[in-house]
């Protein structure tokens, strides 16, 4: 089940469900104007949020922010149509490629099998449209390339392109006055390669880059939200993943002994999953 949370004074978001892949969706609400992060994976989503809202006495959206193009944070789209959709100039070549696809079963079960698709989102999509499948792609309204800094009166955002191994497109929502860094899936690795993965390069760019916001709360779209502190342990696991991977050229088993020698501890099974996706990832994108 969903819930309606608020961080703050400005800043609503709706949990995200893993078995139908809806990912978090956020509301900032400015005196003037009132910005939504991403446009989720179905209508039923979008109004599912916008509807809690309102009993809530939100205002409907001005505009909406699409963080990258993966189905999941666009399907939704087509639901705003009194909205401004605002992405980034990547994301919108990205759906392009989108529109001419059919999303019956059976197409969506020939891309599994050709490797466009991955069985995953295959497998979340039929379970969001079990009893209807009428998907629209609507492009965005507005693209840009870097960054886009939006006054919605009293609160600020800043829209930036930061990229990552999950979506080369990937667009962050920095909250200024709140503190609030909505990451959507920027800091997941690439899922759609055979292998799950992330690369040295491409990560270590993303964090530097990541870094330089001072926040104290970070959304990740697909996970709770997360303090400041978790967000450091996160940011210290992936850099010494990154180190060890380098250090010793990919080598699983010489990996894993260096970071339990570091953490002086069996390790977590978050751990040896980052292992393994650098690992994956090792001499890609060099």
């Amino acid at each position: 089940m969903h819930s309606i949370n608020k961080i703050g004074k400005k800043f609503w978001y709706i949990t995200p469900i893993s078995v139908t892949d809806r990912p978090i969706l956020g509301m900032v609400v400015g005196t003037n104007k009132t910005l939504m992060i991403d446009a989720g994976n179905s209508e039923d989503h979008v109004q599912y949020f916008l509807k809690e809202l309102s009993e809530r006495e939100v205002p409907y959206p001005d505009i909406v922010v699409l963080t990258h193009w993966h189905w999941d944070h666009i399907f939704g789209l087509s639901a705003l149509t009194d909205t401004i959709s605002i992405a980034s100039s990547e994301t919108k070549k990205e759906m392009e490629k989108l529109i001419s696809l059919s999303w019956s079963d059976e197409a969506i079960d020939a891309r599994v099998k050709e490797g466009s698709e991955i069985e995953f989102c295959a497998k979340a999509i039929k379970e969001e449209f079990k009893e209807h499948r009428d998907i629209t792609i609507t492009l965005p309204d507005v693209t840009f390339d870097n960054r886009v800094v939006i006054d919605l009166g009293g609160v600020t955002c800043i829209l930036q392109h930061v990229g990552g191994n999950h979506a080369a497109d990937s667009v962050i929502a920095y909250i200024v006055e709140e503190k609030i860094l909505f990451l959507g899936d920027c800091i997941y690795p690439d899922i759609f390669s055979e292998n799950d993965n992330y690369t040295i390069k491409e990560t270590l760019r993303l964090l530097d880059e990541l870094e330089l916001f001072d926040a104290d709360t970070y959304i990740p779209s697909h996970q709770k939200p997360i303090s400041k502190e978790e967000f450091k342990q996160e940011v210290t696991k992936l850099r010494t993943v990154a180190k060890y991977t380098e250090i010793f050229n990919g080598d699983q088993q010489k990996i894993i002994e260096a970071y339990e020698k570091h953490v002086e501890r069996e390790l977590r099974e978050d751990e040896t999953e980052t292992i393994s996706n650098f690992v994956n990832g090792y001499g890609k994108g060099v």
